[in-house]
């Protein structure tokens, strides 16, 4: 049934962002329907952590499967600060201006150009309000979101790459909750996360600030 319904013309595009629960969503995937019909891409910002390429290295073991990557970075920006400075800006008021930039115009654009059946995304169960705004704002995208399916949690999602010997990306030893642009701080967080960051990474708090402040007054 699946060899008449996904090919690799059409295959099913799963999306790896560096995270624990997008890493056991795009395995899941490979699960469900097969090696042979499953991409899987990152996008990335340049921006992340060194741990989350050696995480990515560990998966691509894990999966038998190499990880496609994708990026603005090198081809139209130099790096995420370019962004903020184009646009006087780190977050508006529908979300940060470097993941609109980098990350959802190239998933559109990756979406423009290449054939595929399906979308994987992995929001968890904790995340069904973010799965229905992606189902209903982009419905050419055709997302599918299997930790839904399963029910599964990010602290699930932990003990499965555990259980696989995957060591997580250290963002998640140091008490942060997502593994996103580490090397600045994401700037979607939260006061707690900043706090947090204050503590553990005051050089990068301290940078962070500072652009906040010359942001501000351009």
């Amino acid at each position: 049934m699946l060899n008449t319904i996904y090919n690799r013309e059409n295959p099913i595009i799963a999306w790896w962002s560096g995270g624990v629960t997008s890493a056991v969503a795009c395995a899941i995937t490979i699960q469900l329907f097969g090696l042979e019909y499953v991409r899987i891409v990152f996008i990335d910002t340049c921006n992340e952590d060194d741990d989350t390429y050696r995480f990515k290295a560990d998966c691509e073991k894990w999966y038998g499967k190499e990880i496609e990557t994708i990026s603005r970075i090198g081809t139209e920006y130099n790096n995420i600060k370019e962004v903020w400075y184009k646009f006087k800006s780190l977050n508006v008021a529908h979300g940060a201006i470097c993941s609109s930039e980098l990350k959802r115009t190239m998933r559109e654009r990756f979406q423009r150009e290449n054939k595929y059946s399906y979308q994987v995304f992995g929001f968890d169960i904790n995340e069904p309000k973010r799965a229905h705004s992606m189902t209903m704002q982009y419905e050419g995208a055709n997302p599918i979101y299997p930790l839904l399916l399963f029910g599964y949690s990010k602290k699930k999602c932990i003990e499965i790459l555990t259980d696989n010997n995957i060591k997580i990306p250290r963002a998640y030893a140091l008490g942060l909750n997502n593994n996103n642009c580490l090397k600045t701080g994401c700037v979607q967080g939260g006061i707690g996360y900043w706090q947090m960051i204050r503590v553990i990474m005051p050089e990068v708090f301290s940078e962070m600030a500072q652009i906040e402040h010359e942001l501000t007054n351009l």
